[in-house]
């Protein structure tokens, strides 16, 4: 699932190609994508495009003043075509949700892999008609968010645990699964940690952390090439997606908790005191 720094880079590089330019047409081919119906998509066309932001995990296309939204799911994607494909857009293997065509006949798709179709499309006058935007807690990275806003997000979430806070959009936007375990173990914190059980030197610790994390992130992300986003987030990551493998820190050994449809991954060396935390999943298998 692209997350903050990859969303960020694909808002950038999309505001590049596309400020300036008009909407000529857009191709709906998953229709149960599109969650609007008060404004149609065919109200883009011959619209300039102001300028691309992002609003957490969603990117937002304004073209005079009306936007084009969408959020990428798990398994969703842009590609960017520099000459938009002639053949029709139809539903297929290639999983194509919708296609935009710009007036000088480049553009780009949004495809969705897998069967479960999570990615979602809107089409408002204003970014807060979107559920999921309008619920959106604070950005971490905004320069505005403080240590003592964070204090304030941490102490409203009680005894929750500290990955899935990091994970609730409601509480702070942007940030998921891969960079949730990625600042936990920098903060080398377990991930069932309760919030409460954290003093204001760990509190102060995680939040330079997140905002280091992040920050080396959304910046090594920024020059990367839009079909080479996913692979760059791959490679930087030092526990997430890395069961079986050596802690580049202590050298112990990366371990993973599976969860229904979903994992975590973390270092009991720098995380846990030695301790690997039980597999939800296993444990249950073995009952």
């Amino acid at each position: 699932m692209p997350e903050m720094p990859e969303v960020a880079a694909l808002a950038a590089a999309l505001d590049e190609q596309l400020r300036g330019r008009s909407i000529a047409a857009g191709h709906l081919v998953s229709f149960s994508a599109l969650k609007t119906f008060k404004i149609p998509l065919d109200a883009l066309a011959g619209l300039e495009v102001d300028g691309v932001g992002r609003h957490g995990k969603f990117i937002d296309i304004d073209a005079q003043g009306v936007h084009l939204i969408f959020h990428l799911a798990r398994g969703g994607w842009v590609t960017w075509h520099d000459v938009a494909p002639k053949v029709p857009a139809r539903p297929g293997r290639s999983g194509l949700a919708l296609r935009i065509v710009l007036d000088d006949d480049s553009g780009f798709s949004l495809t969705e892999a897998g069967t479960q179709k999570h990615l979602a499309v809107y089409v408002v006058d204003d970014p807060q008609e979107v559920p999921g935007i309008a619920a959106l807690g604070p950005d971490p990275m905004d320069p505005s968010f403080t240590l003592d806003d964070f204090r304030r997000v941490l102490k409203d979430a009680g005894k929750a645990q500290l990955k899935g806070v990091l994970r609730d959009q409601k509480r702070l936007a942007g940030i998921g699964n891969a960079y949730s375990d990625e600042i936990l173990h920098a903060a080398r914190l377990s991930p069932f940690k309760p919030t409460d059980g954290l003093d204001d030197d760990a509190v102060a610790d995680l939040f330079e952390r997140l905002r280091e994390v992040l920050g080396h992130a959304i910046a090594s992300a920024a020059d990367v090439p839009i079909d080479k986003l996913k692979d760059a987030k791959r490679s930087g990551m030092r526990v997430h997606g890395r069961a079986g493998e050596e802690c580049d820190v202590c050298g112990s050994t990366i371990l993973e908790v599976s969860f229904a449809d979903s994992s975590l991954q973390y270092c009991p060396g720098c995380q846990t005191g030695g301790k690997p935390l039980a597999d939800r999943r296993m444990s249950k298998l073995l009952k």
